[in-house]
């Protein structure tokens, strides 16, 4: 069909966490689509590998180092983006971190942590950046990047969740705020994807040679907890943000789209080592 193609030719994009993991798969995507890209991330060498990568699509790019649970770099993130380009177009809330354990044996110093990383960086990154969508007159794409974990309960996770809920929350709330200056907002539920901090580099430059790789019974398990069978690419998150950034979406604002390979659906069903498909440990049918 005459058209079926992303899209976003001329526009900007400031990813927050763009370094790495997901944030990565979606800034390279969005350079790919045409966007000119800015990246707010805290590992300058990181950020230079992600930079060179977006050049290599002949798309410009600027790296600003920046914690994003430090309100003024993530608005200083933003004003690069018009400092530089003159316009932003998307934004993309990306940056987040988890630390495991029961609620009962956090401190109150990891709640605020978890909550300044992974929400009060949204509500920042959001503030700064709508004023100058509304200054260009042309619209724009706001994309949330929560987690499944905002959508079911999370043993071990109870801040991370709460935080990843209330980012799905927020996205309903300016997908209504926004509407009448044509900016749209959108989220994505990740689950299993394959990012570096998952394979045992959490900081420095990434080699995904050098990834940790599970003992084989334990990718079994995780193969067989998601539907489709294995594990997401930062490239499949990278894409399904492009697409809600782009004309082809235009009319979609306000949703949630799982990018987790069918593991929300599934809510608690796995295949058992036979094939047949359990509920948690019970085999049914």
């Amino acid at each position: 069909m005459a058209g079926m193609t992303v899209d976003l030719t001329g526009q900007v994009a400031l990813v927050t966490g763009g370094g790495g993991g997901i944030g990565r798969g979606i800034a390279l995507s969005l350079a790919e689509a045409g966007a000119d890209i800015v990246l707010a991330e805290i590992d300058p060498q990181r950020a230079e590998q992600t930079a060179e990568l977006i050049r290599t699509r002949d798309r410009k790019v600027v790296a600003v180092q920046a914690d994003v649970m430090d309100t003024d770099q993530v608005r200083s993130a933003v004003e690069r983006a018009d400092s530089e380009f003159g316009r932003l177009d998307i934004l993309v809330n990306n940056a987040g971190g988890v630390r495991g354990g029961a609620f009962v044996d956090q401190s109150e110093r990891s709640w605020r942590r978890h909550i300044d990383i992974n929400l009060v960086s949204m509500l920042a990154a959001t503030s700064a950046a709508v004023p100058l969508m509304r200054r260009g007159a042309q619209g724009g794409s706001i994309v949330n990047v929560s987690s499944i974990e905002g959508t079911r309960a999370a043993p071990n996770f109870a801040v991370y969740a709460a935080c990843k809920a209330g980012m799905l929350s927020f996205t309903r709330t300016m997908a209504l705020e926004l509407a009448t200056d044509g900016i749209r907002v959108n989220a994505i539920t990740p689950d299993q994807t394959v990012t570096p901090g998952n394979h045992g580099q959490r900081t420095g430059p990434i080699d995904e040679a050098a990834f940790l790789v599970r003992e084989p019974e334990l990718q079994d398990a995780m193969d067989r907890y998601i539907p489709l069978g294995r594990e997401g690419h930062i490239s499949e998150c990278g894409t399904a943000v492009a697409f809600l950034c782009s004309p082809l979406a235009s009319y979609i604002s306000g949703a949630t789209l799982p990018v987790d390979g069918g593991t929300w659906a599934a809510s608690g069903w796995s295949r058992g080592t036979e094939g047949t498909w359990n509920l948690g440990d019970l085999p049914i049918g």
